[in-house]
C-alpha cells in the first residue's frame, strides 16, 4: 500500500502509519454521532509578524544642579528606588553659608526698609502741614523705592541660595530601577555633570519597525497585537505611528504603548508584535477538527463511500479557535469536527 497519498513522512512510527491506513478505510459505528462540516474559504484579516522590543517610557538621567563634592552615595546600578528617594548628597558647606549671608542681608535690608517708609510717613505728614517742602517729600519717596527694591533684590538672592542648598540633596524623580552611575564618593561635580540613571517599571511601551509598503494600511486601520515568548497576549492602550521613515531601511517606527506590564515585563525583552496588513481568503476549520501526534497534523475527511479518510494537513495561523489550512484539504469537503473523539472510539 502507498501511503504517500495520506502524507505520511518517514520519520513517523510504524505504528502510527497502520493507525493512518486503517483509519483511511474502515468506517467507525460512531460515524453516524459524529458532526461533520463544510470546509469553507472566509475573509481573514492578514497579519505581519514583526520583532518588537520593550522599553521604559518614562527613562532619564538626574544631573547636579549645584557644585559639591559627593559625601552620600545610597544607591547603585539595578537598585530598586522609590519616588523622591535620596540617591545623592553633597557636600553642602559653601550653599549654608551663602544661604546664611544671603539672610543676612535680607534681614537687614528689611530694617532699611523699615526706616525709609517711616521717613516717609513723617515726611508726608509734615508735608501736609505745609511744613516740609516737596523736595523733601520726593526725597524721602525715593528712598522708599530704593528701600523697597534692595528688599526685593535681597529676597531672590536668599531664594536662590535657599534652591541651591535644596539640590544638594538629590532625590530620586519616580519609583524605579537604577540603570547607571556615572560618580563615586569624594567626587567633585559641576552644575550639568550626570549622577544617576535609571527607569520605571511602572509605564511600558514596545517599539517595532514597519517596512513602508504596509505603512498606509496600518495607518488607516491600527490593528496590532504584543505576543510574548510564552504566548500571552499584551494589552495595548494606544499605538503611535512615526509620520517619516527611517533613511536607512525604509521603515517606520511604530511605538504601542502597553496597558498593564504586571510585573512580568522588562525593558530590553523581545516580543512579536502583529500588525494587520491587509484582508485574504482562507481556509478555515474548527482548531478540534485537527489531529496531533507528534509532527503530524491531520483531519479526518469524509470520503465517497461516506468512510473517514485521515488525511495529513499543513496548518497557518489560528483564528479565534479556528486554524487555517494552507495544503491538504479543499473547500466543500467534509471533515469531522472532533477528530480526537472519532481516533479513541
Amino acid at each position: 500500500m502507498d501511503t504517500t497519498a495520506f502524507g505520511c513522512s518517514n520519520r513517523l512510527h510504524s505504528g502510527f502509519q497502520v493507525l493512518l491506513i486503517v483509519f483511511s478505510f474502515i468506517a467507525s459505528p460512531s460515524l453516524l454521532a459524529q458532526q461533520w462540516i463544510t470546509a469553507e474559504h472566509r475573509q481573514i484579516t492578514e497579519t505581519l509578524a514583526l520583532d518588537g522590543k520593550i522599553e521604559a517610557v518614562q527613562q532619564s538621567t538626574v544631573s547636579a544642579q549645584t557644585a559639591g563634592t559627593v559625601i552620600e552615595l545610597p544607591v547603585d546600578v539595578d537598585d530598586a528606588v522609590q519616588a523622591n528617594e535620596l540617591i545623592v548628597r553633597l557636600d553642602d558647606t559653601e550653599q549654608q553659608a551663602r544661604l546664611h549671608r544671603a539672610e543676612a542681608n535680607l534681614e537687614s535690608a528689611e530694617a532699611t526698609l523699615n526706616d525709609a517708609r517711616r521717613r516717609f510717613n513723617r515726611i508726608r505728614d509734615l508735608y501736609e502741614q505745609e511744613v516740609a517742602s516737596q523736595s523733601e517729600l520726593d526725597d524721602a519717596q525715593t528712598q522708599l523705592e530704593t528701600a523697597e527694591a534692595a528688599v526685593a533684590e535681597a529676597q531672590a538672592v536668599a531664594e536662590e541660595a535657599s534652591k541651591q542648598l535644596s539640590y544638594t540633596e538629590v532625590r530620586a524623580p519616580y519609583a524605579g530601577i537604577v540603570t547607571e552611575r556615572f560618580v563615586e564618593l569624594g567626587e567633585s561635580v559641576q552644575p550639568g555633570q550626570p549622577l544617576i540613571s535609571g527607569l520605571s517599571l511602572e509605564h511600558l511601551r514596545v517599539i517595532t519597525d514597519l517596512p513602508q509598503r504596509y505603512a498606509q494600511y496600518v495607518r488607516d486601520n491600527r490593528g496590532a497585537e504584543v505576543i510574548t515568548d510564552d504566548g500571552r497576549a499584551l494589552g495595548i492602550a494606544s499605538m503611535i505611528f512615526y509620520p517619516y521613515a527611517d533613511e536607512a531601511s525604509h521603515t517606520f517606527r511604530l511605538r504601542l504603548n502597553l496597558t498593564d506590564p504586571n510585573g512580568t515585563l522588562f525593558p530590553g525583552m523581545l516580543v512579536t508584535v502583529r500588525v494587520a496588513v491587509g484582508e485574504k481568503s482562507a481556509l478555515l476549520i474548527p482548531s478540534s477538527a485537527v489531529l496531533i501526534r507528534g509532527e503530524l497534523r491531520a483531519v479526518y475527511v469524509k470520503n465517497e463511500q461516506g468512510q473517514a479518510q485521515l488525511r495529513q494537513v499543513r496548518l497557518g495561523r489560528q483564528h479565534n479557535g479556528e486554524v487555517e489550512i494552507l495544503a491538504g484539504l479543499n473547500a466543500g469537503e467534509q471533515i469531522a469536527v472532533q477528530a480526537e473523539a472519532l481516533l479513541n472510539e
